[in-house]
């Protein structure tokens, strides 16, 4: 057997039947067409837009070599290498080694940001709600399920950012731990475990069941209708053709991910390539293409995730008054921006002495809301540094109203693109990514592995809101009340950005806008 790689997914037309003339879009036996996750309507009008896309790719080892014993087969593969026999090999080394991966699993998860919408992968949509699941055991509780959605994105943010210190970061945590958790339904032993304790869940306290019923009732609360909000969340898999799930992961990844599953003929790479970057691109409205590149013959299936967030501001800046101004990338760089002036608002505020930050929420029409960090010039690696769980708590409960003068932010888009199997491993999930691979309960299959995971953010904000596609950078400037001193808050530097759900708490993007006319 060959081997599946992941790769980032194209954007996607909206007709199926219409965009796959010549690739045939089939459901995959035993797992019924499902409707996207789906909150709110489509609109067209600006605001906060995100997109997120990761994807998972598991290739297959040599099938001569994967009936030895794992010891055998080391041996083999070490020998003469300056390896010793206890150390396990990437799929990397194993065809510089001239060996063919048994099995390559692909993971994409896509999102959409601020002016919120968000996709889900697949027709997944209403009956995720009710459907009946048969897992037993309490869901995991939302509070528990954001404050490891918390550690976890601080925790990658910072490996993220430590790669490219003075570069913008967007991404969506959790895009890609849901993918993540989508792939652990059907990993094993220690594979599970470095996966699950990777997303930051305490596996003695928490059962991994509990966890995916966790899951289960986030997709859930995210789905709910909603007029003011568009956010779109889902799951799909893209399975070779003649190759089977096993009946368990087909129950589980419907029940409890929404997921849908496609026969897919890999052996034609061009269209299994077109299939599902277009299916990317529909479910992302176009704000993620061209995510799956150079798919390998022999990948055995593609795990995607996505989701789209179109979101409209609760008080909209005025266009009229949006103006160029200079945005100081560093001491000794300025570039020209559009600046967006919010005049005479009262919004939640927070000036961390401590940290020597300033905070300042700004909510959508929904309730959901963006959250901005500004630190203090020279400030930035030290906030950074000090990011935990507790620390946005804090900020959060510090919050409080304050009237502003003038509120400043760049009107920007901003977009990345991370290859997360050279990240991930520095969070302790590894084997998933070796011959020691066991995600058996996928397929029974003993020889799969991920070979890469690659995630995509699209992020856009306007006057109007959020929204993914392409924007210049914008500053907020705030005002600390009518009453005394007022307070001036600039956005005219680099600042962090959160995009959280009201009814989960869940961060759905996280980012550092160093420079807004970056792309």
């Amino acid at each position: 057997m060959g081997s599946v790689s992941m790769q980032p997914c194209k954007q996607i037309h909206s007709e199926e039947q219409r965009i796959y003339p010549d690739v045939q879009l089939q459901p995959l036996s035993g797992l019924q067409e499902r409707q996207p996750l789906a909150r709110g309507r489509t609109t067209s009008s600006g605001g906060t837009e995100a997109a997120a896309l990761s994807v998972l790719e598991t290739r297959r080892l040599s099938l001569r070599d994967s009936h030895l014993p794992e010891a055998t087969q080391l041996a083999r593969l070490h020998s003469g290498l300056g390896f010793t026999a206890r150390q396990s090999r990437t799929l990397t080394e194993l065809r510089a080694v001239g060996m063919s991966p048994l099995l390559a699993l692909g993971l994409l998860v896509a999102g959409l940001c601020p002016t919120v919408r968000c996709l889900l992968g697949g027709r997944l949509g209403p009956e995720i709600a009710t459907q009946e699941v048969q897992h037993t055991g309490p869901p995991l509780d939302s509070l528990r399920l954001a404050s490891s959605n918390t550690a976890f994105t601080f925790s990658l943010y910072k490996r993220l950012v430590s790669k490219t210190p003075n570069k913008n970061v967007i991404f969506s945590p959790l895009s890609i731990s849901t993918a993540l958790a989508f792939l652990s339904l059907g990993a094993r032993g220690t594979t599970l475990t470095e996966i699950l304790e990777g997303l930051k869940f305490n596996l003695t306290e928490t059962p991994d069941t509990e966890i995916h019923q966790g899951f289960r009732h986030l997709l859930q609360s995210l789905s709910r209708p909603s007029d003011e909000l568009q956010l779109s969340v889902g799951n799909a898999i893209f399975v070779s053709e003649g190759r089977k799930l096993l009946e368990k992961f087909r129950e589980d990844a419907r029940a409890l991910y929404a997921s849908e599953a496609f026969s897919t003929n890999f052996q034609d790479s061009a269209a299994a390539e077109k299939l599902i970057n277009d299916f990317v691109k529909n479910r992302t409205q176009g704000k993620i293409v061209d995510l799956v590149k150079d798919l390998d013959l022999h990948t055995a299936m593609v795990l995607v995730n996505y989701i789209f967030l179109k979101a409209k501001w609760k008080t909209p800046f005025d266009p009229h008054n949006t103006f160029e101004a200079k945005f100081h990338v560093s001491k000794r760089r300025r570039v020209t921006v559009p600046m967006m002036d919010l005049e005479d608002v009262e919004v939640p505020y927070f000036r961390d002495e401590r940290l020597a930050c300033t905070i300042v929420e700004l909510q959508y029409a929904s309730n959901d809301s963006a959250l901005f960090v500004l630190p203090d010039q020279g400030r930035m690696e030290a906030v950074e540094a000090a990011l935990q769980p507790e620390t946005l708590r804090g900020w959060r409960h510090s919050l409080r109203l304050r009237w502003i003068d003038n509120l400043y932010l760049p009107k920007f888009s901003i977009s990345s693109s991370y290859n997360l199997e050279a990240i991930l491993p520095q969070l302790g999930v590894t084997k998933v990514f070796t011959n020691q691979a066991d995600l058996s309960g996928i397929t029974g299959e003993r020889n799969l592995a991920v070979s890469q995971v690659v995630h995509k953010t699209v992020l856009d904000v306007t006057e109007v809101g959020t929204e993914a596609a392409a924007a210049t950078g914008s500053k907020i400037m705030l005002m600390s009340g009518k009453i005394g001193p007022l307070t001036t808050v600039s956005f005219n530097r680099p600042f962090l950005l959160s995009i959280l759900s009201k009814d989960t708490q869940d961060i759905l993007f996280w980012g550092k806008v160093a420079n807004p006319n970056q792309a």
